[in-house]
């Protein structure tokens, strides 16, 4: 996919084998766009609150997307996304969740929070790859992104 808008992904995933397949998918899509993984809710909001190993915001800049697991140890996805759609400065990163939860009561406590977007994952590389696909067209081809907090200006 080319003609993708350069910008930071985080990608909040804590099963190893997921976040290779997310990856691998963004590789075959041929995304430009740099990727960091976190595990841990915690570590997700370590990262976008710039706290601890973090504190660089040179070195970890803020992500222009977030794709939010829901079941992590931990704290989980919904905590995480209920946390962040609350602080300004971080309240307007769209934030994708991508999950395997099927579950009508974390997809409506997921709106509920403020998440942008809810996305199954397929149990297929190829139905994954479709998924990433239609992920890359849409947030980083044809949305216009939230304008940046006046305090995030630099």
């Amino acid at each position: 996919m080319t003609g993708n808008k350069k910008g930071l992904i985080l990608l909040v995933e804590d099963d190893p084998m997921d976040a290779e397949l997310a990856l691998n998918a963004f590789r075959e899509t041929h995304l430009d766009n740099e990727v960091r993984v976190v595990e841990t809710g915690e570590e997700a909001l370590d990262y976008l609150l710039g706290r601890g190993d973090y504190a660089d915001r040179t070195a970890h800049p803020l992500p222009d997307y977030i794709l939010l697991d829901l079941k992590l140890p931990g704290l989980s996805g919904l905590e995480v996304l209920k946390i962040l759609k609350t602080t300004p400065g971080i309240k307007r990163i769209p934030v994708i969740i991508l999950t395997s939860s099927q579950e009508e009561s974390d997809r409506a406590l997921g709106y509920d929070y403020g998440v942008n977007s809810y996305l199954v994952k397929p149990l297929s590389f190829y139905g994954f790859l479709e998924v990433i696909q239609n992920l890359c067209a849409y947030w980083l081809t044809l949305n216009v992104p939230p304008p940046v907090p006046v305090a995030m200006e630099g």
